[in-house]
């Protein structure tokens, strides 16, 4: 028998809001989170805009001392664990067997801000002045070590790096780690923070992201024609997922249930994706979780406003689904919190889970022009009420990585 798990708790870290109801209520009303980057000079950047985080003070939930030796990424991902554990009504230190609790954050860059940072100490002051916290800060497995200080769990503790695939190969891991009775619970997702010099350079570099920078609030704009890349953003998405006899016996509330995973490679090309990858991905969650795919209500899409991406995504889900694909809802998210690459995966998780919860799907906001070669039901710009059962969850990273994780309507 295989163990059932669900999720008993969730916090996020996001230009839309730091706290799960100001998060969800600013989705349900279409509110973009992008704008005009303000931590360093981009006036001389082709992409000016981000969704970016400018009022997170880390002593709201750590230690000052503890903050400093932290990259950004690692405070983000130690505030939305904190938040998740809270509302999980859960302590690890006294409500449990330390031991048997886990985390599993990663991270598609890691610290990159104190990658550059250091960097220009070395080259303005050398190597006797850069900070002997140097590497600890910058390595992105220290988010899961982070919080595993932070919150006293000694369980399985790992950390996934494969780009935007990053946070629901987390969940997804996380999962069968319970399922298969490693743990007991998992503190797991993603967290990001590159809106930085050389995180935007390189992307502009690329290509890659969207260059309306006249326009904010409206250059995020999933399967429509007048798409012309992704906007950045950054923060942290974090699930608590708990075996269900634990959760149970100490009274845990619900949010859903999560039943399938699945995992895949391109094999393709580096930064382009290959539709019959991602559909391999998505078949696999489905058999993971032994259900047909007629029975999928809701996809939470990969969607990260690209010309070829979304082509490619929606080419996927109608090779997965066949004729089903046009009577599924499936949103962009992306099109509000921009894409926060390694913690895409958590903080979409978070809105899949909620989905199930209110009964609401959250909208792909600036679809004015659907592009004729995205033909499905995107959910343009409105909130819609939905009785959604399962729902889906993608992510796709550079280097073909694909992760899909299915999550189900708790039914005792």
């Amino acid at each position: 028998m295989k163990r059932r798990v669900v999720i008993t708790g969730m916090g996020v870290m996001t230009s839309l809001g730091h706290e799960l109801d100001t998060f969800w209520n600013n989705l349900m009303a279409g509110k973009s989170g992008v704008s005009l980057v303000e931590a360093f000079d981009v006036s001389d950047y082709p992409t000016r805009i981000a969704a970016e985080i400018k009022d997170f003070n880390p002593e709201n939930y750590m230690d000052r001392k503890e903050a400093r030796k932290m990259d950004r990424f690692v405070q983000f991902a130690v505030a939305a664990s904190h938040s998740a554990l809270k509302d999980a009504n859960l302590n690890i230190e006294t409500d449990m067997d330390p031991e048997r609790a886990g985390v599993y954050i990663g991270s598609g860059i890691g610290g990159l801000g104190t990658w550059e940072d250091q960097h220009n100490v070395l080259l303005e002051k050398g190597p006797k002045r850069v900070s002997p916290f140097f590497i600890p800060m910058m390595i992105a497995n220290m988010a899961s070590g982070q919080v595993s200080m932070q919150t006293g769990a000694k369980g399985p503790n790992s950390t996934a790096v494969t780009a935007c695939a990053t946070g629901t190969h987390s969940i997804g891991d996380s999962y069968k780690l319970i399922q298969r009775g490693d743990a007991e619970v998992m503190i797991c997702g993603g967290a990001e923070a590159t809106i930085r010099p050389t995180g935007m350079a390189g992307f502009c570099a690329l290509r890659a992201m969207s260059t309306r920078n006249e326009e904010p609030d409206k250059a995020s704009r999933p399967f429509d024609t007048g798409r012309d890349g992704f906007v950045m953003g950054e923060g942290s998405g974090i699930l608590i997922l708990e075996e269900l006899e634990h959760a149970r016996t100490r009274g845990a509330r619900i949010y859903g249930e999560v039943i399938g995973y699945g995992m895949s490679g391109d094999a393709y090309h580096m930064t382009d994706p290959d539709p019959a990858g991602a559909a391999r991905c998505m078949a696999k969650a489905l058999k993971d979780a032994g259900i047909a795919p007629e029975e999928v209500d809701y996809i939470n899409a990969h969607g990260t406003s690209t010309p070829v991406g979304d082509r490619s995504e929606t080419t996927a889900i109608k090779s997965a689904f066949g004729d089903h694909a046009y009577k599924l809802a499936v949103s962009s998210t992306k099109s509000m919190t921009g894409h926060l690459l390694g913690a895409a995966g958590g903080v979409e998780a978070v809105i899949s889970g909620l989905t199930l919860t209110y009964g609401r799907i959250a909208p792909t906001i600036n679809l004015v022009d659907q592009d004729p070669e995205c033909d499905l039901d995107y959910v343009p710009n409105v909130a819609r009420e939905a009785n959604v059962k399962i729902a889906m969850s993608n992510s796709f990273g550079f280097g073909g990585h694909n992760a899909t994780i299915i999550l189900k309507k708790y039914e005792a």
